[in-house]
């Protein structure tokens, strides 16, 4: 063995017997409800590479892997939280300083790879078939690159361990459960999700063959916590690739999202994140795209199933834009279903949604670069009347909201936009709130004849500015 490899091996050694002391002195407890012992499946993981003379390159790789494998569990602890509570203990007992020591530890060692990698090349090499050069890579990323093709497909077979078998009909989650506890592949799921988020553009795209089998096994298991770190992993490669790199499998990926857009409310902002991600990437240029058609029918009909769950709207609300700004004057066929929906959460009592919902993230922020769709959307809606009415009703309410500045501003905008775009309809659906004294600040020129001057700064803070002569 080279000198630089026995270097990594005693630096391994020590690292690996650190953070093992420290895992050995930390209190744990089996959940009941778990027949998994993350502590007993994390200390074999750290055993020292064997010293002796038949140490080979091959064993130095393994230990090498099992320490990875154990440094992204141990630091996921503090990154990751599981998004469902079955699964809310299953890393909450590993404390701070021994998540930190982990995260300490992989970058020591990751360094120290880099540099003896560059005198005698590295312990793996394996990125060439991926059209990637070892000397190219960060030496800062350079082990977790090369890591990725050995760890991945190994996680890929553990989540698949408890997965239902598909072409058994009385195959069932107690059945797969029982072969393999899916504790297992939970674990495994936080593994996947911490190599996959670790690499970026553009190294990311040169394992799409990898990342995305893998996180499809993820996103088909049955267990909602799984699921919720494949579809984590499917929003950072969408985020970190180009469309041509995802190729054939975008109608996989977006069939595999349409399917779990009713799952539990606990990965529902994941599943939308995801959704948005993955199609406004690969059907930007086609509007039309019946993928865009099926995935909002099926995120609208959940939405008007719960329209009062509050998890949910605010992660439709947060993401729904892109989608949207996607699809243009599309949009137009699903507005008899989208402002029901828009009335009734105008009127909630928290402000988060409420914030979201007066800016209208889904029409006037996503419009706001497109004069055209902007002024189209409004021209064509029959619910005018109806929105100025709830409008000024909002702006009233708005007096005791901890918000009240931030949300009279956004409505101060809408209306100025559809008092530009609809004139005298605008103006008769106006006329009613003329003379309430509460909204006298408003102060809005109904004629659009008037003299005008320019509004409070306030009101140019959301990226768009109202036509001049409008605004008083």
């Amino acid at each position: 063995m080279s000198n630089s490899h026995s270097t990594l091996r005693e630096l391994l050694k020590r690292l690996s017997n650190e953070i093992a002391e420290c895992l050995a002195g930390t209190p744990y407890t089996a959940p009941e409800s778990s027949s998994v012992s993350v502590k007993a499946f994390l200390q074999p993981l750290l055993l020292p590479p064997p010293s002796d003379a038949s140490n080979t390159t091959t064993a130095l790789s393994d230990s090498i892997k099992d320490f990875a494998l154990a440094c992204t569990l141990l630091s996921s602890a503090s990154t990751f939280k599981p998004f469902t509570s079955d699964q809310s203990t299953l890393l909450s007992w590993i404390p701070t300083h021994l998540s930190s020591l982990a995260a300490a530890s992989f970058l020591e060692f990751s360094q120290q790879y880099a540099a003896a990698a560059a005198d005698e090349g590295g312990i793996f090499d394996n990125v060439a078939e991926f059209g990637l050069s070892c000397d190219s890579l960060p030496k800062e990323k350079r082990l977790v690159v090369e890591l990725v093709p050995e760890v991945l497909p190994l996680l890929k077979e553990r989540i698949k361990e408890s997965s239902i078998d598909k072409s058994d009909d009385n195959d069932e989650f107690s059945a797969a459960s029982a072969r393999v506890p899916v504790g297992f592949a939970v674990l495994a799921a936080f593994q996947l999700r911490w190599f996959v988020t670790q690499v970026d553009y553009p190294l990311l795209g040169k394992f799409y063959g990898l990342v995305i089998p893998c996180s499809l096994t993820a996103i088909d298991h049955w267990s909602p916590e799984v699921k919720g770190q494949g579809m984590v992993c499917f929003a950072h490669l969408g985020k970190n690739v180009a469309a041509a790199e995802i190729g054939s499998y975008a109608d996989v990926i977006l069939d595999a999202c349409c399917q779990n857009i009713a799952s539990t409310d606990e990965i529902w902002q994941q599943v939308v994140e995801t959704s948005v991600v993955i199609s406004t990437l690969t059907q930007r240029s086609n509007p039309r795209s019946p993928w865009f058609e099926k995935m909002l029918n099926e995120m609208l009909s959940h939405l008007e199933r719960q329209p009062k769950n509050k998890e949910r709207r605010i992660a439709w609300l947060k993401f729904s834009d892109s989608i949207f700004n996607a699809v243009g004057l599309v949009l137009l066929a699903h507005f008899r279903r989208i402002f029901p929906l828009f009335f009734q959460w105008m009127h909630v009592d928290d402000d988060e949604t409420l914030i979201l919902v007066s800016i209208f993230r889904c029409l006037w922020g996503s419009f706001r670069n497109s004069p055209v769709l902007r002024l189209t959307w409004v021209r064509n809606s029959p619910y005018v009347e109806r929105l100025v009415d709830e409008l000024a009703l909002v702006y009233k309410e708005a007096a005791l909201r901890t918000a009240r500045e931030e949300v009279r501003s956004n409505i101060y905008q809408i209306l100025i936009l559809l008092q530009g775009t609809k004139g005298q309809h605008f103006a008769a659906a106006w006329e009613k709130h003329r003379s309430d004294p509460n909204l006298a600040k408003l102060d809005l020129p109904l004629s659009g004849r008037d003299s005008i001057t320019p509004p409070p700064q306030h009101c140019h803070q959301q990226g768009s500015t109202p036509p001049s002569n409008m605004i008083r």
